[in-house]
C-alpha cells in the first residue's frame, strides 16, 4: 500500500489536494483522469525545445543519398557588362548619316500563297522578310559571343530599315506566342533584321482569255522615306534571294515561276527609290471549268438538237424542249458572271457560252419556222382541195408553186383526169389557168428553167427537208466552232 505522503512528495503541486484523503479512498473514475493526467504530462516533457526565431533560415544538411550539382551559369555573380550601348547613340538618324546610301540587302522565303481572288484583283501570300545592313553603333567586342539575337523589343530602340509593300491592301505582322520579330547583331555591327509577315496585295488581271489564262502578280517592295541617295535596296544574292516551300500550291492555279527583279520608281514629290519585285506566274487549272461550264453548255447544245428528230405535230415536246435548254444555258451564264469581276471586255469562256446559246435559240426558231410553214402548207392544200374537189387523195403531201403551175411528178399524176374538167373549174376560178403540156419541147424547156429558180424555196416548203438539214447543218457548225475556239485560246 503506498502512502499518501509519497504521492504528496513526489507532484509537489498536488500536495493540498492528496494530503488530505487518502488515495484508495477515491473514486474509481477520479483516480482514471489522475492516471490520463499524468501519462500527458510524461509525454510533453519528451518533446524537443523549440528554438527562437533569429530571422535566420537554417538550411538542412545535404544528404549522403543525394546530391545536386548547383548550375554555376544561374549564378549571377554582379552587373553584367553592357555589349550594346544603344544609350549612348541617336538612332533616329541611318547609319553613316551624311555619307553614301546605307546598303541594305534583302532575301524572302515565301511560306505559302494562300489565295487568288479574281473578284478582288488580289492575291494572299505568307513570307519571312529578312533585311541585312552594318551599322557600327552597334558593334561590340568580345571574344566568346559571335553574335547576339534580340527579339521584337529592341527594335524600337535601333534605326531599321523602312520597307513597306506597295499596292498592298492589307498587312500585319504575326505575334503568336510574341511578336514573330528577331535581331541578330554580330560583332562588327551587321544587322540581321527578319520577320514574319502576311501581306495581301494587289495584281493586275487580264481575263480576256479566262479561263484558259496565266495571270503574272508582283509583290512589291520600297523604302518609305529614304530615297536613292539615303538608302539602296538591293537583292542580297540575286536570284537566289528568293526562296520558297515546295509545298506551295492553289486549288485552282499552278504556280510556273517565281523571280525576282529590280528597278527605280519615280515620285515627282519626292524623288528617286528603289523598289524591289517578287514576279511569279500562275497557270489555271482548266479541268474545274470543264467540268462545271463547258460540258454542261456542250450537252444542253446536244441536247437542242433532239427536236429535229421529234415529229413535228409535236408541238408540246418540242417548245418545252426548246424553253429547257434555253433556260438552262441562262442560268450557266449567269452563275458563271457572278463568280468574275465586271470587266468591260469579252472573255473566253463568254464567246462559247453565248455562242453555245445561239445555237439553243436557233434550233427553237428552226421550229416555229417548220410550225409557220406546216401551217402555211396546210392552208395552201385546204384551198387547193376547193379548187379541185376530185384531187383531194392525190395532192396530200404534194405542194404547189407561187407561179401556180406543178411540178413534172404532179402534172403526171393530173394526167389521168379529164382536160376539159379542169378547164371549167379554172375558168371559174376568175381564169386563173393551169397549164398541162406534157409532151411539147417547148414546155419541156419551161420546166427545168423553173426547177433552177424554185429549188431553195421547195425545200423551205417541205417541212421534213428543214429538220432533215438541221440534222447536218448544226452539229457541223458547232464541230467547227469547236475547232477554232480550242485552237485558239488553248
Amino acid at each position: 500500500m503506498v502512502k499518501p505522503g509519497a504521492i504528496c512528495s513526489a507532484t509537489g503541486y498536488w500536495k493540498a489536494a492528496f494530503c488530505l484523503t487518502d488515495i484508495h479512498k477515491m473514486p474509481y473514475f477520479i483516480r482514471l483522469i489522475l492516471f490520463l493526467f499524468c501519462l500527458m504530462v510524461l509525454v510533453e516533457s519528451r518533446k524537443p525545445k523549440r528554438k527562437r526565431w533569429t530571422g535566420q533560415v537554417e538550411m538542412p544538411k545535404p544528404s549522403h543519398l543525394y546530391k545536386k550539382n548547383l548550375d554555376m551559369t544561374k549564378i549571377r555573380k554582379g552587373k553584367p557588362q553592357q555589349l550594346l550601348r544603344v544609350d549612348e547613340h541617336d538612332f533616329s538618324m541611318r547609319p553613316a548619316f551624311g555619307g553614301p546610301a546605307i546598303p541594305v540587302g534583302v532575301d524572302v522565303q515565301v511560306e505559302s500563297l494562300d489565295s487568288i481572288s479574281e473578284v478582288d484583283m488580289d492575291f494572299t501570300m505568307t513570307l519571312y522578310l529578312r533585311h541585312y545592313w552594318k551599322d557600327e553603333r552597334l558593334a561590340f567586342s568580345s571574344a566568346s559571343n559571335k553574335s547576339m539575337t534580340f527579339d521584337g523589343r529592341l527594335v524600337k530602340k535601333i534605326w531599321v530599315p523602312d520597307v513597306f509593300f506597295v499596292h498592298s491592301k492589307r498587312s500585319f505582322t504575326h505575334d503568336t506566342t510574341t511578336d514573330n520579330i528577331m535581331l541578330r547583331v554580330f560583332p562588327d555591327g551587321h544587322v540581321l533584321y527578319s520577320m514574319r509577315i502576311t501581306v495581301t496585295a494587289m495584281c493586275n488581271m487580264d481575263f480576256s482569255h479566262f479561263p484558259l489564262d496565266s495571270q503574272t502578280c508582283s509583290l512589291e517592295l520600297e523604302s518609305y522615306a529614304y530615297t536613292d541617295e539615303d538608302l539602296m535596296l538591293y537583292w542580297k544574292n540575286g536570284d537566289e534571294s528568293l526562296k520558297t516551300d515546295e509545298k506551295i500550291s492553289l486549288s485552282q492555279f499552278l504556280i510556273q515561276k517565281f523571280h525576282t527583279t529590280s528597278r527605280l520608281a519615280f515620285y515627282s514629290s519626292t524623288g528617286w527609290y528603289n523598289r524591289l519585285y517578287i514576279n511569279f506566274t500562275l497557270r489555271r487549272h482548266i479541268f474545274f471549268f470543264l467540268l462545271q461550264t463547258y460540258f454542261p453548255a456542250t450537252l444542253m447544245v446536244m441536247l437542242s438538237w433532239v427536236s429535229f428528230w421529234i415529229d413535228r405535230r409535236a408541238v408540246p415536246a418540242r417548245v418545252s424542249l426548246g424553253i429547257t435548254t434555253v433556260l438552262t444555258m441562262t442560268t450557266i451564264i449567269t452563275g458563271v458572271n457572278a463568280s468574275m469581276p465586271r470587266v468591260s471586255y469579252v472573255k473566253a469562256v463568254d464567246i462559247y457560252l453565248w455562242v453555245s446559246f445561239v445555237f439553243v435559240f436557233l434550233s427553237v426558231l428552226e421550229y416555229a419556222a417548220v410550225n409557220y410553214l406546216t401551217t402555211v402548207q396546210e392552208r395552201k392544200e385546204r384551198k387547193l382541195r376547193e379548187k379541185f374537189p376530185g384531187m383531194c387523195g392525190m395532192l396530200h403531201s404534194k405542194t404547189m408553186m407561187l407561179d401556180g403551175s406543178y411540178s413534172e411528178s404532179e402534172a403526171n399524176s393530173l394526167a389521168g383526169y379529164p382536160r376539159s374538167h379542169i378547164l371549167t373549174e379554172e375558168e371559174r376560178q376568175d381564169k386563173t389557168v393551169v397549164h398541162l403540156g406534157l409532151s411539147g419541147d417547148a414546155n419541156a424547156a419551161r420546166k427545168k428553167g423553173l426547177l433552177k429558180g424554185q429549188m431553195g424555196f421547195r425545200i423551205f416548203q417541205n417541212t421534213h427537208a428543214i429538220d432533215k438539214y438541221s440534222r447536218l447543218i448544226f452539229p457541223a457548225s458547232y464541230i467547227f466552232f469547236n475547232l477554232i475556239y480550242w485552237s485558239v485560246f488553248s
